[in-house]
């Protein structure tokens, strides 16, 4: 019969008690000896320092630690705050909607609105874009809608609140945008010959925006498109309230948009 031999290696005893150890550290909490405001002073630590990922995760333990706890609360938002600064919006708002809704007595819910109505204003891009020349009228509208209704209702709400003011100054943008996000939809369909889509789309900045600027830009494209269209009473109709309103409208006098940069930007 073949005889097997097995080869035995020696491992010296330091260099078991070494990986015993390395085995025993990475499987320990350390924060299971740590008081919860010790995690929450560390994890701020951690957002100083620009270490977001370990900052989050101790915001994690201290959330489960300290449930139901103001410190609890107060972990979510520094979470959401955290996610968003680390260029994960859409966790960072569900973080928020989950703390809306188990919170809705929270002292800090002015702050939970006023953040995710920051997050959605910037993700849509925001007022200082220096990337590129496009603004936020020029891109898709959701996110502006949603930030508009975070802003509504914190100011509603808690009109005194701290971030209130700022929250108006950003519902003024919002509305503006929202309301030349058509007007620029409209130009579009006028520029192709599309005038009956450039009359339904000027017509909604009419109807459902008042004393914003993009109104004046609507009505001259209402009347260029009513033109167009032979439509010859509409069209005249639309000339007298952009007279009537802007009486020294240059769009009637130079027939085009004035200027072909973003249209917030008037410096």
């Amino acid at each position: 019969m073949r005889s097997v031999k097995l080869s035995v290696v020696y491992v010296g005893p330091l260099v078991l008690a070494a990986l015993l150890a390395g085995c025993a550290s990475s499987s320990v909490d350390r924060t299971a000896t740590m008081s919860p405001n010790d995690i929450y002073a560390e994890a701020k630590e951690e957002i100083a320092a620009g270490q977001f990922d370990k900052a989050i995760a101790l915001l994690d333990k201290l959330e489960a630690r300290a449930a139901g706890t103001p410190l609890a609360q107060q972990a979510q938002l520094d979470k959401a705050y955290t996610q968003y600064k680390t260029s994960e919006p859409a966790q960072a708002l569900a973080t928020l909607e989950r703390f809306i809704k188990l919170h809705p007595a929270s002292p800090a819910l002015d702050y939970a609105l006023y953040l995710k109505g920051t997050i959605n204003f910037n993700d849509d891009l925001g007022m200082f874009s220096q990337l590129t020349l496009q603004d936020l009228s020029e891109r898709d509208q959701k996110a502006a809608k949603e930030s508009f209704e975070a802003f509504k209702e914190l100011v509603t709400r808690f009109p005194d609140s701290r971030y209130a003011p700022d929250a108006r100054l950003r519902m003024n943008y919002i509305v503006n945008s929202l309301a030349q996000y058509e007007v620029h939809v409209a130009r579009y369909y006028y520029r192709r010959g599309a005038y009956l889509a450039a009359v339904n789309r000027a017509q909604i900045t009419v109807t459902d925006y008042r004393n914003v600027p993009a109104v004046e830009e609507a009505l001259f494209i209402l009347y260029k498109s009513y033109d167009a269209l032979g439509m010859t009473q509409l069209r005249d109709d639309a000339r007298r309230v952009l007279e009537s309103s802007y009486p020294d409208s240059e769009f009637l006098s130079r027939g085009a948009r004035l200027s072909t940069g973003p249209w917030w930007k008037v410096w």
